[in-house]
């Protein structure tokens, strides 16, 4: 096994909330690695901690109100991020490091030209003239499929369609070729064939560029199709990690299975969808025990109280006392 590129051991980024109403632990003692040439997904409802993980690696929580909590480690190349100043945290953001952002659309500045803000990275870290930059991006636009790059280049984002703004954010992200590629949510709100494209698009880029992805998705079917590894979180945890194919096989974690049976499926279009009772606790007030416990179908005392590490064998983990005493499970519900 080659050493992590990414290293991020007990992640803890806390939110001060307004009106006294307390401390939101959105992330709350992740930790993971990210291989050289790997797709890692991270994936979870709404809420768990995905996108603030992401952004904490980045450092782009705003503080106030967030803010990294000390013994936190997030190692990029053996080199503490957080212990970086902010001139050298600038030389690794966007350059070595670069993410795509959730919306397209309020990622791009509506006023410039989408070949200027491709151009802008590699002007600030590759010292690219403006005649140079503009010929990268006009070769960023042929990379990611975009027809007629010369003329699009001058182009403003109100005038692309989301599936092109998309592929301009992922322009943007790899114009200086970085080694790893944090990836939110990179298909939301697009319709099903072009989120086919962008994701067909990514695993290609990488296949030729041989950068690693953080893949953050809600959507089991993306992680199915594209990760070499799956990270599963709720309320601010790790529940789950392990390898794809594992992950698929044999859920350890309820939550993790719950999430499988939420998920449409080919071979049985009629059978009903299962929804995981209740909702995500909020991040004010995680629940004592196993964070699980209220919305577990096989929860007993012990969850509630104790809350449990993460268990398992080699790759494959989940953080419930399932793994220790698997008799405790009950048979699922006949359909």
């Amino acid at each position: 096994m080659t050493e992590p590129l990414l290293r991020v051991r007990d992640l803890k980024t806390y939110f001060v909330t307004e009106h006294g109403r307390g401390t939101a632990r959105a992330v709350d003692g992740v930790s993971f690695e990210l291989h050289p040439g790997e797709t890692l997904g991270i994936v979870g409802e709404s809420g768990c901690g995905k996108t603030v993980t992401s952004l904490s690696i980045l450092r782009l929580i705003p503080e106030p109100p967030g803010h990294i909590r000390p013994g936190s480690v997030i190692e990029f190349e053996g080199r503490n991020l957080l212990a970086l100043a902010p001139a050298e945290l600038r030389a690794i953001r966007g350059n070595q490091i670069a993410m795509v952002f959730q919306e397209p659309m309020t990622s791009l500045n509506p006023v410039f030209t989408i070949g200027d803000q491709i151009a802008e990275a590699a002007i600030i870290h590759q010292g690219l003239s403006r005649k140079a930059a503009r010929a990268r991006a006009i070769e960023m636009l042929t990379l990611v499929g975009i027809p007629d790059p010369a003329e699009r280049v001058d182009a403003y984002p109100h005038q692309l369609s989301g599936g092109m703004r998309q592929r301009v954010m992922i322009a943007m992200a790899l114009v200086c070729h970085p080694k790893v590629l944090i990836a939110d949510e990179p298909t939301t709100a697009l319709d099903v064939t072009i989120q086919a494209q962008i994701l067909e698009l990514l695993e290609r880029l990488q296949a030729e560029l041989g950068m690693a992805v953080l893949l953050i998705t809600h959507d089991l079917g993306v992680v199915a199709g594209q990760a070499d590894r799956v990270i599963v979180m709720y309320a601010g945890q790790v529940v789950e990690t392990a390898t794809t194919t594992a992950l698929f096989d044999q859920p350890l974690h309820p939550y993790t299975e719950g999430l499988m049976a939420a998920v449409p499926r080919i071979d049985a279009p009629k059978s009903r969808l299962q929804a995981i009772p209740g909702q995500v606790p909020a991040a004010t007030a995680w629940p004592s025990g196993c964070r699980f416990h209220p919305r577990c179908p096989h929860a007993w005392t012990k969850c509630r109280i104790e809350e449990p590490p993460l268990l398992g064998t080699g790759d494959h983990t989940a953080r419930c006392w399932l793994v220790q005493e698997p008799a405790r499970r009950k048979p699922a519900p006949s359909q």
